[in-house]
C-alpha cells in the first residue's frame, strides 16, 4: 500500500496496481517487517528457512527488486542473490541493488542480510487507460488545461502536432505509459554522467524529463486518432502526434553543466533532419541566472543558432518570483526565443480569475515574459522511483499513473506542444511567425502586469488563423562572453576531491574558447562525429549517419557510452571518463542538484516554495 493523492486533495489508500514493487520504499528499521509482507504478498511461508541440504530440483521462481543500504552494499547484494540460487536481470543504481530472479524460499535470507534494506515484489504491469481518475473534475488536468488553451478545438481540424518533431533536452524519459506507443519517441545522445552506466543511460532517474514529455506529447496507446478532443478515458498530451527526441543532460540529481546543455542543443540542431525526424521545436524547461548580457551569453547564442535554422526555442522564464532585479532566466531573456510564465487557474476552469503563478519569474518591463501558459499543479506523468518521486510522491501522485508538479517549466512543456499544433497546420511557418501568432492571440490576464504575463495565456485554437508577416530584429548574440558568467554561480563540484567545475573549461577538462566555439556553431560544426570541443563526448555510434535514429521500442536503454579520456587541467583532475569515475553518486552541487530546471514544486494542495525553490529546480 502506498499513500496517494486524490484530485481534491484528501489522501486515499490505493494499491500497487499498474506499479512495478521496486517503488515502495521502506525505513531500514522497517526492513524486516515489510520484507515479510512482500513475502506474503508473493505468497511465500516465511517460516520456512533455506535449508542447505534440501533437494529443489525446480525451484519456484518470483521475480523481486532488491534494494541495498549504499552504494557499498551493491555488489554484496547482487552477488548474494546468484549465491542463493537467483539470478540478477538488471543492476539499477538508484536502489544499490537491481531486479532478480530468486527461488522463494531464498527470499527470507536474502531479506535478513545486513546489507539488504528491503527487497519487493516485482510484477511489472502497464495500465493503459486512466481508470478511476477523473480529468475533468481535476482542474490541473492535461485534459482541462488542453480545453483553456484551445488545444482539444485544434485537434477537431485535425492539427494533433503530427509530422512535428519535439526535441526535450532534461533528465531524460521513462519508459512510462504514454510514452511507449510505437514511434512516440526517439533516443537521440546522452550527454550527462548517467551515460556510463548502461542501466541508467537516456532514462530518466531524476523524474523532470518524464513529466515534460507527458505534457508535450504523451499519448495512450488506447487514445484513438481523430477522437482526441472529448477523451476522459486516454492520457493525451498537447500535441498527441508529435514525436520527440530525448536528449538527455541531467543525471539523476538533475545535476549538468552549462557546457553539456549548449553541447545538447548543437548536437540538436546538427542531427534536426536526420532520418525525417523534422525537429521544429526545442523544449528548455532549463535556466540559469546569467551574469552578462543576452548578447554575449554562449547559451543564448547557442539557442539563436537554432532559431536561425527553422527550430523554435522555447524556454523557461523562470522562478524567481516577483523580483524583476533577477529577470528573466537563460536563455528565457534571450528576446529571439519564446519565453514562458506560468498562469495559475485559482482551481477553475474559467480563465477570468487567472493570474500570474507566485513563483514565476517577472521580467524588467523592456524583455518580459512572451506569454503564459499554465503551470501550477499540472497533472503529468508520474516516473515511479525517480528522486522526485520518492521525495514528494505521498503528496504529489495522483491516482497511480500521474504526478503533480509545479513551475515554468510545465508551462514551457505546455508552449512547446501548442508550437507543435502550429506547425503540423503552418508546416513551412519560421519560428518568428510560429512566436508571433501564439503572441498575437494571446488572450490578457485581467489585472496583471505585462512584466509578469507578456502578452498573456495562449490560445493555440486562435493562433492557426494568423501566420505573421514580420520579422524580429535584435541585436544579435555573438556568444562571445564567457561559460563561467553563464552558469550564474551554479557548479557541480566532484565529491572525490571538492573541486569545483569552474572557469573556461566544459566537463571534459577542455578549454572553453567562446569565440571559437561560435564560430563553429554558426557552421554548424560544433560537433564533428562524436567529438565536441576537442574531445570525444559521444562515441563513434553518434556521428552523422552512424546515428540510426530508429523509434524507441521500449525496452533497448543501453548506448555508447562516451569515448574522453580522463580529464585534464592543473585544478580539474581526478577520475577517467569511464564507470564509477562518472556515476552521479560522484557529483553534487553548490546550488545544483537539479537548480536549472525550472519546474518549481511537486504538491497537489497549496504552492510549497520551500520544499522546491529556486535552488532544487531552479
Amino acid at each position: 500500500m502506498h499513500r496517494t493523492a486524490d484530485v481534491a486533495g484528501q489522501g486515499t489508500q490505493q494499491g500497487d496496481t499498474g506499479l512495478t514493487g521496486r517503488f515502495a520504499f521502506a525505513t531500514p528499521s522497517r526492513r524486516l517487517r515489510w520484507a515479510t509482507g512482500a513475502l506474503l504478498a508473493l505468497g511465500v511461508a516465511t517460516a520456512a528457512p533455506v535449508s542447505s541440504g534440501a533437494a529443489a530440483s525446480s525451484p519456484r521462481m518470483v521475480s523481486i527488486i532488491v534494494r541495498g543500504a549504499g552504494p557499498q552494499c551493491t555488489s554484496q547484494v547482487l552477488n548474494q542473490v546468484t549465491a542463493l540460487g537467483g539470478r540478477v536481470m538488471l543492476r539499477i543504481g538508484l536502489l544499490d541493488g537491481g531486479s532478480a530472479l530468486l527461488p522463494a524460499q531464498a527470499l527470507p535470507a536474502l531479506a535478513s542480510s545486513s546489507c539488504v534494506l528491503e527487497v519487493t515484489p516485482d510484477a511489472t504491469m502497464a495500465p493503459q487507460s486512466i481508470g478511476s481518475y477523473d480529468p475533468t473534475t481535476d482542474v490541473g488536468s492535461l485534459y482541462n488545461t488542453e480545453v483553456m488553451i484551445g488545444a482539444q478545438t485544434a485537434w477537431t481540424k485535425g492539427y494533433t502536432g503530427s509530422g512535428v518533431g519535439v526535441a526535450l533536452i532534461d533528465t531524460g524519459v521513462a519508459p512510462v505509459a504514454g510514452l511507449t506507443t510505437s514511434g512516440k519517441l526517439i533516443n537521440g545522445a546522452d550527454l550527462s554522467f548517467d551515460s556510463q552506466v548502461s542501466s541508467l543511460t537516456r532514462s530518466d532517474e531524476y523524474g523532470h524529463g518524464t513529466h515534460m514529455a507527458g505534457i508535450i506529447a504523451g499519448r495512450d496507446a488506447a487514445a484513438v486518432s481523430g477522437h482526441y478532443a472529448g477523451d476522459t478515458s486516454d492520457f493525451i498530451g498537447v500535441a498527441p502526434d508529435a514525436r520527440l527526441l530525448n536528449v538527455k543532460v541531467g543525471d539523476e540529481q538533475g545535476v549538468a553543466d552549462v557546457s553539456q546543455v549548449i553541447a545538447a542543443i548543437d548536437w540538436v540542431v546538427q542531427h534536426r533532419n536526420d532520418n525525417s525526424m523534422n525537429i521544429r521545436v526545442l523544449n528548455l524547461s532549463y535556466g540559469t541566472v546569467s551574469g552578462q548580457a543576452y548578447a554575449l551569453d554562449p547559451i543564448a547564442y547557442a539557442t539563436e543558432v537554432a532559431w536561425r535554422n527553422g527550430i523554435v526555442v522555447v524556454a523557461a522564464g523562470g522562478n524567481n518570483g516577483g523580483s524583476s532585479t533577477v529577470g528573466l532566466s537563460d536563455p528565457a531573456y534571450d528576446p529571439y526565443v519564446l519565453a514562458v510564465g506560468a498562469d495559475d487557474t485559482n482551481g477553475t476552469v474559467a480563465t477570468s480569475d487567472d493570474v500570474c503563478a507566485s513563483f514565476s519569474s517577472v521580467g524588467n518591463g523592456t524583455r518580459n515574459p512572451d506569454v503564459v501558459a499554465p503551470g501550477a499543479h499540472i497533472a503529468s506523468l508520474r516516473d515511479p522511483g525517480s528522486n522526485v518521486d520518492l521525495q514528494f510522491g505521498s503528496t504529489a501522485t495522483v491516482g497511480a499513473r500521474f504526478f503533480r508538479g509545479s513551475g515554468t517549466s510545465q508551462a514551457t512543456a505546455v508552449v512547446s506542444g501548442a508550437a507543435a499544433i502550429y506547425l503540423s497546420d503552418h508546416k513551412t511557418a519560421t519560428p518568428d511567425q510560429v512566436k508571433g501568432a501564439l503572441v498575437s492571440t494571446a488572450a490578457k490576464l485581467t489585472g496583471q502586469n505585462a512584466t509578469c504575463q507578456g502578452a498573456g495565456l495562449i490560445n493555440v485554437n486562435n493562433a492557426l488563423a494568423v501566420v505573421p508577416t514580420t520579422t524580429q530584429k535584435f541585436t544579435s548574440s555573438t556568444g562571445t562572453g564567457t561559460l563561467e558568467n553563464a552558469r550564474g554561480g551554479l557548479h557541480i563540484v566532484s565529491q572525490r576531491n571538492g573541486v569545483a567545475l569552474a572557469g573556461e573549461q566544459d566537463v571534459m577538462g577542455k578549454t572553453w574558447s567562446s569565440s571559437a566555439m561560435a564560430t563553429n556553431e554558426s557552421k554548424l560544426a560544433a560537433w564533428n562525429g562524436g567529438t565536441f570541443n576537442g574531445a570525444g563526448w559521444s562515441g563513434s555510434g553518434w556521428s552523422g549517419a552512424g546515428w540510426s535514429g530508429a523509434g524507441w521500442s521500449g525496452s533497448g536503454w543501453s548506448g555508447a557510452a562516451w569515448s574522453g579520456a580522463g580529464w585534464s587541467g592543473s585544478t580539474w583532475t581526478g577520475a577517467g571518463w569511464s564507470g564509477a569515475g562518472w556515476s552521479s553518486a560522484d557529483w553534487s552541487g553548490t546550488g545544483w542538484h537539479g537548480a536549472g530546471w525550472s519546474g518549481a514544486g511537486w504538491s497537489n494542495g497549496a504552492w510549497v516554495g520551500n520544499g522546491w525553490s529556486d535552488y532544487i529546480w531552479k
